[in-house]
């Protein structure tokens, strides 16, 4: 069954209801770092359970990102984000409330759980609600979004844990989730779902643990020195476990096809959406680890304040916002490909300078026109690659394949981290062979940095090669209006 863009309703209003949702989310993934030393002093929590509190909701949300995109193409997108909001909002309240650190880990299960149920409806309405003419301009102005949420959060989250509490990083998100709730409920269009409903819950049970098993050794690979980690089982035996799972479920879902398929080989069978799938990948191992890099330098090797660091980066987003809807645009009237290229240069470019003005005496002003450069590209490299993507995917596979690009951001921002995390490590140790880590640790630590870029910089040259693969499309004619319940 096909459908089109729907015109009875203003499409930039439904759009704005949904930027609430995808704002909290992405806020949340990065918001309660600032607030681990607070929360770890007043619920006496270890390292290791501090860590697990922001570790577990990316493992849940990786493990389960596609379960809920496609749970959206078969129950209603609409459903599927009022759902996931309201677990998220109430799963909010009791993170706040929580009095150890297993109620808060709990809590954070619950807000991912939910997080995975809302996040991959956003893009799948808007490529129902938006005609293609208007598409890369639509979901620019949602990257805008989510620009200003990445950028605000070590702000945001340093202001509430200084001016109140920690527990206030996740009650500010009870108003903006019940308004979001109601403003979603009143001006969100319920687009028609499948016609069928048909559970793989095989192919379910077979993706959770495949992705959760491959998320977990990630995450926790390089802290067991990527050895031994449940008794005798290693982390490179939970990756190739995990591995081993998937492929199981693509087996399974070969012969699904025709009963719905948590999967449908449609949308993997589309070349430029598989490319645009992995440049996602690279984008988001790319630009995350340099966010990862460049506060580790400033707090630990130039000696700033997490707020100072904080606000200092956050100029990279903030330049981001102002470009995400003139490369909307432009993506629109060009096919997007082409503008994907100059953002992925401009964004390795940044990335060059900064490891180029990375030094022990590095200020704020130094680190600015690589910000800005950096910024640029993120804000021209937001909106292109989900509308190549999603430009020639029928609608009732629009919530798969919204799944798919989330999960492959999540994934790649997993593997960059374990990356970087791992080269640092490798780097200060060799560094600091022989002489007193304690003296040399802003220096060591800086060199290791600027060698680390050296990541980014690749991962995110792979992703011109791969836009460059992709085939060059001129927009389509608008489409006629979808039913609407």
């Amino acid at each position: 069954m096909t459908t089109a863009p729907t015109a009875t309703r203003n499409p930039w209003t439904v759009l704005f209801a949904l930027c609430v949702g995808q704002s909290l989310g992405l806020l949340n993934s990065t918001v309660v770092n600032v607030a681990l030393p607070a929360i770890g002093t007043d619920l006496g929590a270890t390292l290791d359970q501090l860590l697990w509190v922001v570790n577990v909701y990316i493992l849940v949300l990786t493990a389960l990102t596609m379960v809920g995109a496609r749970f959206g193409d078969l129950f209603s997108p609409k459903r599927m984000y009022l759902i996931g909001l309201g677990v998220f909002t109430a799963a909010s309240v009791l993170c706040g409330l929580a009095n150890s650190p297993g109620q808060l880990i709990a809590a954070r299960i619950a807000q991912a759980v939910g997080g995975a149920l809302m996040s991959p409806q956003t893009l799948s309405i808007i490529t129902k609600i938006f005609p293609v003419d208007r598409r890369g301009a639509a979901i620019g102005v949602w990257g805008s979004f989510a620009g200003v949420s990445v950028a605000a959060a070590p702000t945001v989250g340093g202001l509430l844990v200084s001016a109140f509490d920690w527990r206030w990083v996740f009650f500010v998100n009870v108003p903006i989730g019940v308004a979001g709730f109601v403003l979603a409920l009143a001006v969100v269009p319920d687009v028609r779902a499948s016609a069928t409903r048909k559970l793989d819950l095989v192919g379910i049970g077979l993706v959770t643990a495949g992705l959760s098993l491959i998320t977990y050794a990630l995450l926790e690979g390089e802290s067991h020195q990527w050895g031994p980690m449940w008794g005798p089982i290693t982390a490179p035996m939970l990756l190739g476990a995990g591995l081993a799972a998937l492929v199981a479920f693509v087996v399974v879902e070969r012969g699904r096809q025709h009963r719905d398929p948590l999967l449908p080989f449609a949308v993997v069978r589309n070349r430029n959406f598989v490319l645009m799938s992995a440049v996602t990948a690279t984008i988001a191992c790319g630009i995350g680890c340099v966010f990862l890099l460049v506060f580790l330098h400033l707090q630990t090797g130039a000696g700033m304040s997490a707020l100072a660091s904080g606000l200092a980066v956050a100029a990279a987003p903030f330049v981001s916002i102002f470009f995400s809807p003139i490369s909307g645009r432009l993506t629109d009237r060009y096919g997007g490909k082409w503008v994907l290229v100059g953002g992925l240069v401009l964004a390795a470019a940044g990335v060059a300078m900064l490891a180029l003005v990375t030094r022990t005496d590095t200020t704020w002003v130094g680190l600015l026109p690589s910000l800005i450069v950096l910024g640029i590209g993120m804000g021209v490299i937001f909106s292109p690659g989900g509308t190549i993507a999603m430009r020639d995917i029928e609608p009732e596979f629009s919530g798969a394949a919204s799944g798919l690009l989330s999960l492959s951001r999540l994934t790649g921002s997993a593997i960059g981290s374990a990356a970087v995390g791992a080269l640092l490590q490798a780097k200060v140790a060799t560094a600091s062979e022989g002489g007193g880590l304690s003296d040399l640790a802003p220096r060591v630590l800086t060199d290791a940095v600027r060698f680390a870029y050296l990541v980014p910089i690749g991962v995110l040259v792979v992703g011109i090669v791969l836009t460059m693969a992709a085939k060059a499309t001129a927009p389509k004619p608008v489409a006629e209006p979808a039913a609407v319940k």
